[in-house]
């Protein structure tokens, strides 16, 4: 385990193929409203190449500049990928010491028996392990019931529960220690992927912005906060920046997994390309000018439908 949440696995060299940035996106450890690592690790990256700040809700910004001779009323576009992700938060310490804990951010229960989390503590980060009633003292009419988060435990290995207290203070967040790992045909599993990925790829796309000496239009590159929760990265960042344009990064669902039913969800296979949005809420001419530019620079993609709210920040960016 690392000692601090923005350094890199230890043991682990990084794949050829995958950014080092990326990788230590990945590997920080974030939860909303706590992202304070991993947007450490991408305003260090983009100081190098852009004007960073980072605003009071904690989202930072990578501002480029246009040409020389472009500034005088230059369009701004704004592309944005959220930077937080879901984790855990401690609501109450109890005398036996186990910490019993709600999510931050949507969670599927089932996922979460039985496994180790690291906390990031006032001492530093701390491990732990999900824990609930076993099942060979679960009554018969209980094995049928899907655990739910309210009857899960965090064990720290305290002794009781002033120890634990020591340990931990309420409002304390983990998430599930497991680092970035490559796997065959160029792929990568990790905690984080939503949306550490989305905000990579805004960091990279004023990066190439930048090493092309600016284009005509004002870059305004933003990794925020708080999406998981409640928009607030977006919705702040959108309104204050007041851009011309907006492209908003996140990840979606690979269709071809199974029991996933195309007709409702869209054909999207894994490793098909990047997915573009159409739909109600969505800039169609946006739309065209990406779907036309894939076309010529022979990109592959695919388009998802959307009919009322993405459930992304470009839901805050559309309303703003």
């Amino acid at each position: 385990m690392s000692d601090t949440p923005g350094a890199p696995p230890a043991g682990q060299a990084p794949g050829a193929g995958v950014p080092q940035v990326l990788l230590d996106l990945l590997t920080a450890r974030g939860p909303s409203g706590y992202e304070t690592a991993p947007a450490a690790v991408w305003s260090d990256a983009a100081n190098g190449f852009a004007e960073v700040s980072t605003d009071v809700v904690g989202t930072p910004l990578a501002r480029v500049s246009p040409k020389h001779g472009s500034e005088h009323a230059a369009p701004r576009l704004l592309v944005m990928g959220h930077i937080d992700e879901i984790g855990l938060i401690v609501t109450h310490i109890d005398d036996e010491g186990y910490l019993w804990f709600t999510g931050v951010g949507g969670w599927d229960a089932q996922v979460l028996v039985g496994q180790r989390v690291v906390l990031d503590t006032r001492d530093g980060p701390l491990t732990g392990v999900v824990g609930k009633k076993p099942i060979h003292l679960l009554r018969e009419e209980e094995r049928k019931k899907v655990a739910d988060i309210r009857d899960m435990h965090i064990d720290v290995g305290a002794r009781d529960g002033a120890q634990a207290r020591e340990l931990v203070r309420i409002g304390d967040v983990a998430v599930i220690d497991a680092d970035p790992a490559e796997l065959p045909n160029g792929r990568l599993t990790s905690r984080a992927l939503d949306n550490r990925l989305g905000s990579f790829v805004a960091f990279e796309a004023a990066r190439l912005v930048a090493e092309a000496g600016g284009s005509a239009w004002e870059l305004a590159a933003v990794a925020v906060a708080q999406e998981e929760i409640t928009f607030g990265g977006s919705r702040t960042s959108a309104f204050a920046l007041e851009p011309d344009a907006a492209i908003v990064i996140d990840v979606t669902h690979a269709t071809d997994a199974p029991g996933i039913e195309v007709k409702e969800a869209g054909k999207h296979e894994l490793g098909s390309g990047p997915v573009l949005s159409r739909g109600s809420t969505l800039n169609q001419r946006l739309f065209e000018l990406l779907f036309q530019t894939a076309e010529e620079e022979k990109i592959p993609f695919t388009v998802e439908a959307s009919a009322r709210a993405t459930g992304t920040d470009a839901d805050a960016v559309h309303l703003s």
